[in-house]
């Protein structure tokens, strides 16, 4: 099986065609696609056709994969997806109906229109994201995406030295309350405690600098709250300058990979009372960023 590339912005992003991702992953094409998502970062594949069964085991290829986090923090609830390894990234409730307005996962969901990275509230972040598109709705639900190497080698050397070391706390309960849902039971809360991470990290595939950037991060440890509050906001409006930005418009079909050791991602607002079924699955990364090069 030969593979064709294609770039999609001038600093990473790319469209892959020539496979069939429901297929068993020849060692060959494995590799090939690791050094695609190394160099673009974020890979498009589209029409595909995918169980949930069959995108686990293609993720698989990969790296572990993380257990989605949506159990944890929505407790005593119907969930519409059997498998743990399958984040639900749908305005669907247990039952596949539409959520209503109030509805306490919709809420929670809202805060994936904030800038992000996957799993970085957890010890062991997460690495690689594959989200599958079931159903689209008409218009809106785009997917933005920030080149966060390509926004730290355009920073001012005085700022890279300033970011030297810096390390931030990360928690999912941070993005949550910035949009004031604290609706959280103290189990659901004691079950993702905040962790450290580097503020900069060296990309392990690509051996380049990288800002390592999300909502769920709340202050830089060692510096008044306020102040590293405001330094990551700095940080997170200068990644997501249009440059460094592209926005996929989702297909049914459609199979995106993003690596989160080097970008960021929103959603963008849609018709609510449409359906959009996306299904997500989550590689681990290798250790703490901690335990990484910076």
């Amino acid at each position: 099986m030969s593979i064709t590339v294609r770039q999609l912005h001038p600093l990473f992003v790319a469209e892959v065609s020539g496979i069939d991702l429901a297929q068993p992953l020849r060692a060959a094409d494995r590799d090939a696609l690791v050094a695609v998502i190394d160099r673009h970062a974020v890979v498009v594949f589209h029409d595909q056709t995918l169980s949930d069964d069959q995108q686990i085991a293609f993720a698989g290829h990969f790296g572990p994969i993380h257990a989605s986090a949506q159990k944890a923090r929505h407790r005593g609830i119907k969930h519409r997806l059997a498998r743990d390894e399958i984040a639900d990234i749908s305005n669907l409730d247990g039952d596949s109906r539409v959520l209503e307005a109030d509805n306490r996962r919709r809420l929670d969901w809202l805060a994936n229109r904030l800038w992000h990275t996957d799993a970085s509230f957890r010890a062991v972040p997460g690495a690689l994201s594959m989200l599958y598109a079931h159903v689209v709705p008409a218009a809106g639900g785009d997917t933005e995406f920030a080149d966060l190497r390509a926004a730290y080698d355009a920073l001012p050397e005085a700022t890279k030295k300033q970011l030297a070391g810096l390390v931030a706390e990360h928690s999912i309960w941070h993005s949550r309350g910035q949009l004031g849902v604290a609706n959280y039971t103290p189990e659901e809360i004691a079950s993702l405690p905040p962790v450290p991470q580097r503020v900069v990290r060296t990309h392990p595939g690509s051996g380049r600098k990288t800002l390592y950037l999300a909502s769920h991060a709340s202050h830089i440890l060692g510096m008044p709250v306020a102040d590293g509050r405001l330094l990551l906001l700095d940080l997170i409006e200068h990644a997501t300058q249009p440059r460094f930005v592209h926005a996929h418009t989702w297909r049914q079909g459609d199979l995106v990979i993003w690596d989160n050791r080097c970008t960021m991602h929103r959603a963008r607002p849609f018709d609510t009372t449409e359906v959009r079924d996306l299904r997500r699955v989550t590689t681990r990364d290798t250790a703490s960023t901690l335990e990484q090069a910076a």
